[in-house]
């Protein structure tokens, strides 16, 4: 191969001259004198002045016998006047220079300056630098103006702001609009990129394929358009900017979305775990309780140097090898309130596991005798699907998700049999729980029986009746609606209708559980927002009959780890699948700029949209409101908070639904069942007032249809924003896409689901001792309580080898990389793993280092080792010991890999089974060369792999 460059960086920062070194060691003599007498006026104490003066004839002793040495790069004003950046070198090239959000850099620049004068008056005042070093840093101010004084600057800002762009620049709007949708639509593309072609403009399109980019280019071509750029890349969606004109068209644009999507690879428990792990964060250990993780530092001990994880206790600390995380679970606070750090060695943790567990036997003993006596009813037997049930379900008109899917076929399978039907539906707004009650409905109607729907208000009431009476359009069946906003006489004739039977489906308030309602044949009862009723299940239920089949709908997350658990006992559907139309949020969060806000709802108004203003002060909402209206003439405001009757809310509400009023000025109160797709803007007003979960929520509120929605996140300019405020609005600005995680907003969201479902006593258990292992405790009760098998345990192997297996900060130096490259390694579980985080680190960083290669080395050992049963894998002498975990011997899979192991022995590297009371497999003359010994094990299993 040619090499085309060869990059030679200086061998140091910093190179001098020995005329540059004398020099130096002059001015250093005459500033140390200087600041020594400074420090005498100032009445400095003793000890600070003779640590200086002690550094500073280091320094000079070290200058003069022309060492190198680290805090050199303190005397960088000394050595040279002018302290450079970038910007100086390249200003006679005059480059064409870019700034992405010049408000958002500039912050950042004082930040971190800030940071250098604190860590620099850190090191004065102990006497370990001098007041010159401040010099090392250009300032903020002269950073700044180096980039304004360059020649072509182009600043890029997502919203326009005051002070977020250059004074006196020309200014260019780029609004990107939605592009059509060409499937099976041919001539359409042909005639869209001929208009932009005509106007000057440009065309790009994304065919996804090598031959699709041939096929298109033909038929463009045949059409007349030459001048078109089709490509064979995937770009998903596209978009126009009217402007320029130019016109991009995605690959899903052109041909659709594929339903058939990749196999998500589940991901180990300690990369899940990994991705929350930051310094502060609560973790649980089970033996020795609730600590909090400080960080990881580098430990030498006989057997070489590695890296250990820093826990935290009342008492003490635990240090933890980094590749051994999986013996730690991530602790879940509820709420904002921090949890109390448990004793190492004390006996309250014991305590607190033990009562958790007597309480879950408690629960899992109930839930059982509960699920008996309801098997023991029988239920009426639906038939199969009618001629009318099918046209029912494919006049649906958009394209069911797989969850959708699923789900639809669970509910069918339970109304078939004789078990009465008792069934919770888990999906977020606009996940198609609604689609699929509907259809659940139309089946029990299509039985001659009735079904009924009760939601918590009024307006999910008028919406569910709008709805469902749309998705029927001729089918002849009755739907009645039963809330306050039906008059007393309409009201008697509908409870008339359903005790005679000339009514199929009543949706209704809690109005509907009232004494004087009676049905003739009630098939099926489906609850919207349970817990909102504030009303036991089972008294719902039996105020109307045992062997009604009940479906239950929440918007309320319900971790999957606790849906397996209680699978069995009360059957869980989980809808995690959002429409493939739906984009995600795009966010910014900024100082509150009233002319950006104003101009976000206006755009908003023109497009016939409507905007949400969360203010979250019901005292000044309704002066906040007025102001607003003043600054907008002819935009229609209204006000939400929870002071309000809810009467008067939902009057708002159902105002706002009808279209009556452009923005809503509302408090967190706002009704988050109720499907609101024409509200694609939501502005935040004093963010960092609220918690992540709250945010991640708020704004999961905006963005039901397909057109874009904008999230505009504020906070008060004049405001000192706290830490922890900081990273929750940093973290609701990076996670944009629909179900990209928030794994700390989730989670909260989802222990709080998961305390709904089990009740308040379960949910002080699942606090003290952390979600995952309650609900590991949990598993084990119920399958215990059935009979069953303990659940399989993955045997914990402990890799022993006397190597180093480091990631090392000179091949790694950010700290933050370096952690998040550990949650890589940790998840490395098969061969095919090892090699894309190899490849992965090399092409970053270049070829990585013989300890880093150990250290992945080790990861897929261990991973080797748990899955072929191996308590420990150690190294004695030049062998290495392979020692069996007792539980191996029954487990089939262990066993296979065992024998496959023996079967790869070589004359090089012998392997022999010798049985006893530590049954093992010797590994001979592997540990010969201890830096070579991960590497001879990792061939040697992943040669028996592919036995």
């Amino acid at each position: 191969h040619t090499i085309r460059r060869v990059d030679i960086p200086p061998a140091r920062e910093i190179v001098m001259t020995d005329e540059e070194r004398e020099a130096t060691a002059d001015r250093l003599e005459i500033a140390m004198a200087e600041e020594i007498a400074r420090h005498r006026r100032n009445g400095v104490h003793r000890d600070v002045m003779e640590k200086l003066q002690a550094n500073g004839f280091r320094d000079l002793e070290r200058l003069k016998e022309k060492m190198h040495f680290p805090s050199l790069d303190r005397l960088l004003p000394l050595i040279d006047e002018e302290v450079y950046t970038v910007a100086d070198f390249v200003r006679d090239a005059s480059p064409l220079l870019f700034l992405d959000e010049p408000l958002t850099y500039s912050r950042r620049l004082d930040a971190a300056h800030a940071g250098f004068i604190q860590r620099l008056t850190g090191l004065m005042e102990k006497g370990d630098t001098f007041a010159f070093s401040e010099g090392c840093q250009v300032a903020p101010p002269d950073v700044l103006r180096t980039i304004d004084n360059a020649r072509r600057f182009i600043a890029l800002v997502d919203m326009p702001a005051s002070g977020n762009g250059l004074p006196g620049a020309a200014h260019m709007s780029l609004h990107a609009g939605a592009v059509n949708r060409y499937r099976n639509q041919p001539d359409k593309i042909a005639a869209d990129v001929a208009r932009v072609l005509q106007d000057h403009g440009s065309a790009l399109l994304f065919a996804g394929s090598d031959e699709r980019a041939e096929q298109l280019s033909l038929f463009l071509l045949d059409h007349g358009v030459e001048m078109a750029v089709v490509l064979p890349g995937i770009f998903p969606r596209g978009f126009v900017i009217g402007s320029l004109p130019l016109l991009v068209v995605g690959t899903e644009n052109l041909y659709g979305v594929s339903r058939r999507k990749a196999r998500r690879k589940k991901r180990s428990q300690r990369e899940v775990f990994y991705q929350d792990l930051v310094p502060g964060s609560f973790v649980v250990h089970e033996d020795y309780g609730i600590g909090c993780y400080e960080g990881t530092e580098p430990i030498t001990t006989s057997d070489g140097t590695r890296d250990y994880l820093t826990i935290r206790y009342r008492d003490g600390v635990l240090r933890l090898p980094v590749d051994r995380v999986d013996l730690l679970s991530p602790y879940i606070p509820v709420g904002d309130t921090k949890p109390r750090l448990s004793y190492m060695g004390g006996a309250g943790w014991r305590r607190q596991k033990e009562r958790a567990r007597s309480s879950i036997k408690r629960l899992v003993t109930d839930i059982i005798s509960l699920y008996a006596e309801r098997e023991s009813i029988k239920g009426h037997v639906y038939g199969a699907d009618t001629v009318w049930q099918k046209e029912f379900e494919e006049s649906f008109p958009y394209e069911e998700t797989n969850d959708q899917l699923r789900v639809i076929a669970e509910i069918k399978n339970d109304m078939e049999s004789e078990k009465v039907m008792d069934r919770l539906i888990c999906g977020d707004v606009g996940f198609g729980k609604t689609e699929v009650c509907f259809r659940a409905m139309f089946k029990c109607v299509m039985e001659g029986k009735q079904a009924a729907l009760l939601a918590p208000t009024t307006v999910l009431v008028r919406q569910h009746v709008r709805n469902l009476r749309e998705r029927l359009g001729s089918f002849p069946v009755e739907v009645r609606e039963l809330s306050r906003f039906i008059g007393r006489e309409e009201q008697k004739a509908i409870l008339k209708d359903l005790a005679e039977g000339h009514a199929d489906i009543v949706i209704a308030t809690h109005r509907l559980l009232s004494k004087d309602v009676s049905f003739k044949d009630l098939g099926l009862l489906v609850i919207d927002e349970e817990q909102r009723f504030g009303v036991d299940h089972k008294e719902m239920t039996k105020a109307l009959s045992p062997s009604v089949e009940v479906l239950t709908l929440t918007a309320t997350p319900i971790p999957r780890t606790l849906h397996l658990s209680l699978a069995g006992m009360r059957d869980i559907s989980l809808l995690e699948e959002g429409p493939e139309d739906r984009l995600p949020i795009r966010t910014a969060v900024i100082e509150y700029d009233e002319d950006l806000v104003i101009d976000a709802i206006l755009r908003e108004r023109a497009r016939h949209g409507q905007v949400f203003y969360l203010f979250n002060n019901t005292h000044k909402i309704d002066q906040r409101a007025t102001e607003l209206a003043e600054k907008m003439p002819g935009v229609r405001f209204a006000v939400a908070h929870g002071k309000m009757t809810e009467r008067q809310l939902e009057s708002v509400i159902e105002a706002f639904l009808e279209g009556e009023y452009d923005v809503l000025v509302c408090t967190t109160i706002i009704e988050s069942g109720v499907d609101m797709p024409r509200v694609n803007t939501l502005i935040v007003e004093d963010a960092d007032r609220f918690g992540l979960a709250q945010l991640y929520q708020i704004r999961g509120r905006v963005g039901r249809s397909e057109r874009q929605a904008y999230a505009l996140i504020t906070y008060r300019p004049d405001r000192v924003i706290g830490e922890a405020a900081e990273k929750r609005l940093a973290a609701i600005r990076d996670f944009t896409e629909l179900g990209s995680g928030f794994q700390i907003a989730l989670r909260d969201l989802e222990v709080r689901g998961a305390g709904n479902l089990l009740g308040a006593e379960q949910s002080g258990h699942l606090e003290s001792i952390g979600y995952d292992l309650y609900t590991r405790m949990l598993e084990e009760t119920v399958r215990e309580a059935k009979g069953l098998e303990p659940p399989p345990q993955r045997v914990q192997t402990v890799v022993d080898l006397t190597v180093d297996a480091i990631l090392s900060a000179d091949y790694v130096s950010e700290s933050d990389e370096r952690l998040d490259i550990y949650r890589r390694i940790a998840s490395i579980d098969t061969l095919d793993d090892y090699r894309d985080v190899f490849d992965e680190l090399t092409d970053r960083y270049g070829d990585p280092p013989e300890e880093t290669v150990a250290l992945l080395d080790i990861s897929y050992i261990r991973a080797f080792g748990e899955r072929s049963g191996f308590a420990r894998i150690c190294s004695s002498g030049r062998n290495v010991e392979l020692i069996l975990h007792d539980s191996a011997k029954s487990d089939e899979r262990a066993m296979e890999l065992v024998s496959r192991l023996l079967s790869v022995s070589t004359q090089e590297h012998r392997l022999t089974f010798k049985a006893g009371y530590r049954a093992m497999i010797l590994a001979h003359g592997v540990a010969a060369k201890a830096s070579a010994t991960p590497s001879i094990l990792r061939d040697i299993f992943s040669s028996a792999e592919k036995v």
